[in-house]
């Protein structure tokens, strides 16, 4: 969930480094700090808070000639948010210096075996241990020490490692968290959590796999294996995104931006993949024969948090166009039950970054017991995709904010899709139904674009009477039941405001008793199969003078009769009624949380990428 930049190269180190970092502060963190090599001494700066606080703390050093370093913006695990808890730490001489992400399971009896062996600790860390371990073993060969080191840990890490000893080097180690290098012929060379922070510098990237270790210079990288120690070769990967994409790019908030990306995201995930005219679907990186689909009886969908209410609407999809049950897991519990999955079952991961810890866990644990693994995911080259046996990728581009928005809305067009190949390989959907809906698909992004800048304006005003509420319920029935649920989310995580989803029906069960007239609803009322049912779920709550905010079909004159507070959307096929319908939901809670003057991008106690179980 941390953040990890190194550098080593022809460049001064700070501005790369610290850039680097900003780039990766949708990850969220609550400290940062910078270590660099100058004159043969380590120059080492770290600070509590965001990154404005270590650049202060930092003036003199922005300049400095240094061309080796690392940098760090830490979430806290083990020890508090404090400056002598941040990253980098030190071993005993002050003249080794680690950066980690992940959790190191077995420090405690590590630690206090090197406290016995006169080491003296400075912070409350579990990342401490690494640079006392290291220093432990190191005579003048960094690597072998650092891989020796390695042996002894239990958990997981993403390393960087940089020694006096060995002035022109980085180290860098990956075990269940993400580390990637970038390489530049002229430039030197990069590592990262992720890969915002090496786009101004190079598209050429290499994904490190877990058991792996880096051995980086300026001009040269080589990578081994920790289990053998033996030299890997490794693929070199060209991103396709540029420095400009992770910009905000004239929003106010990168939320707002990506909000408004969605159709461009839909349309990158589609294009090429359904034939317009024939209605055939082809997802090249599947890797499934058609033997292999004709022998799947069940699915598992398995995600996280929004991917998790994306896999809920896939359910309906799958179940009523391909025909084959489906079950849903979230990932934090799916492998703490008796999985009954054998080689005729199909898991699913869906994954924005592709490195989500439990998910990850999840579908090695299925694909032990014989099950196949797809992977649903916007990352080229994450471990997911690696492990899975096939890959639908989503093509949204970089999401900087930590609230997903345009990641998700592409995973429901990328799980759509994925139903239409499934029920033309299953022969379940005429050839005439699948056109009909893929067209459907392509035609609304349009219609998220034309409607997007009047629908965020109509939600600046309706929010003026909702804005410092203190509980807000969602609701809706069948497909949009899981959007329900996304929306409470939505607005939870960045304005704070308690807020739950709820499948319209079950408000009879127990929800109900919240409703007066302090509390405001969402209802999502399309014009769908469901329509009736839900109309008179809502008139429920209007009786309970419950604070009615209604979205709804263009045209639809009954909604005016329960409420004044109305959002229309224009009609599209009830199948996309959840892609559609999450963008209201987004915008709300976008506008919410900007009117209560919270941090939009960077939602306190979150992280975008959850490397961590």
């Amino acid at each position: 969930m941390c953040g990890i930049v190194g550098y080593v190269g022809s460049r001064r180190l700070v501005p790369v480094v610290l850039g680097g970092l900003k780039r990766l502060e949708y990850r969220g963190y609550d400290s940062a700090g910078i270590v660099f090599l100058q004159d043969g001494k380590l120059e080492k700066y770290r600070s509590e808070g965001k990154l404005q606080n270590l650049e202060k703390h930092m003036e003199d050093a922005l300049s400095a000639p240094s061309h080796i370093g690392l940098g760090h913006t830490r979430w806290a695990t083990h020890g508090a948010p404090t400056t002598a808890n941040a990253h980098p730490h030190s071993d005993c001489t002050g003249e080794l210096v680690v950066v980690h992400n992940g959790i190191i399971e077995n420090y405690h009896s590590l630690r206090n075996e090197l406290i016995e062996k006169g080491h003296t600790f400075a912070s409350e860390t579990d990342t401490e241990v690494l640079a006392h371990l290291i220093e432990e073993y190191l005579d003048d060969d960094l690597r072998a020490a650092v891989t020796k080191a390695l042996t002894r840990v239990e958990g997981s890490y993403a390393l960087g490692v940089l020694w006096t000893g060995m002035p022109d080097t980085l180290i860098a180690a990956r075990n269940h968290s993400p580390l990637v290098l970038g390489i530049h012929e002229e430039e030197g060379g990069f590592m990262a959590s992720d890969i915002p922070p090496l786009l101004p510098y190079t598209d050429q990237v290499i994904f490190l796999d877990d058991e792996e270790l880096a051995v980086l210079k300026a001009d040269s990288h080589t990578i081994y294996s920790l289990k053998t120690g033996k030299e890997v070769g490794k693929e070199v990967k060209t991103i396709s995104w540029n420095a400009a994409m992770a910009e905000k790019g004239g929003y106010r908030h990168f939320m707002l931006k990506e909000i408004y990306e969605q159709p461009q995201a839909i349309i990158d995930t589609v294009s090429g993949r359904i034939n317009p005219e024939t209605g055939s679907v082809d997802l090249p990186e599947m890797n499934l024969s058609d033997d292999d689909l004709q022998n799947i009886d069940r699915i598992f969908l398995v995600a996280c948090g929004t991917s998790w209410h994306a896999a809920l609407v896939a359910k309906y999809w799958i179940e009523r166009w391909a025909g084959i049950p489906v079950e849903v897991d979230i990932a934090s519990e799916f492998r703490y039950r008796k999985l009954l999955i054998n080689e005729r079952v199909l898991t699913v991961a869906i994954s924005q970054s592709g490195e989500t810890a439990d998910t990850l866990a999840g579908i090695r644990l299925a694909k032990d017991l014989g099950s196949k693994i797809v992977t649903i995911c916007n990352v080229v080259g994450s471990t997911m995709t690696r492990e899975a046996h096939g890959t639908v990728y989503t093509h949204a581009g970089p999401e900087i904010g930590v609230a997903s928005t345009k990641a998700f809305t592409s995973q429901l067009a990328a799980l759509f899709l994925f139903t239409l190949f499934l029920a033309e390989r299953k022969g379940t959907m005429a050839q005439d139904q699948r056109l009909l809906l893929g067209k459907e698909l392509i035609h609304l992004a349009k219609v998220i674009e034309e409607i997007l800048p009047s629908l965020q304006e109509e939600i600046k005003e309706l929010i003026e009477k909702f804005y410092d509420s203190r509980d807000f319920l969602f609701v809706g029935r069948g497909l949009n039941f899981p959007i329900a649920l996304e929306g409470a989310l939505k607005l939870k995580e960045i304005s704070y405001i308690h807020a739950e989803g709820y499948a319209s029906g079950e408000l009879k069960h127990g929800p109900i008793a919240l409703i007066d007239k302090d509390m405001p609803i969402v209802g999502l009322t399309p014009k769908d199969a469901v329509y009736q049912k839900s109309i008179s779920n809502v008139e429920e709550i209007k009786a309970r003078q419950g604070r009615l905010i209604l979205i709804g079909t263009e045209g639809d004159g009954q909604l005016k009769t329960i409420t004044d507070d109305i959002l229309y959307l224009p009609e599209v096929h009830e199948e996309l009624n959840p892609i559609l319908y999450t963008i209201p939901a987004q915008l709300l809670a976008y506008e919410i949380a900007y009117r209560r003057g919270c941090d939009v991008d960077q939602p306190r106690n979150l992280a975008k990428s959850v490397t961590v179980e």
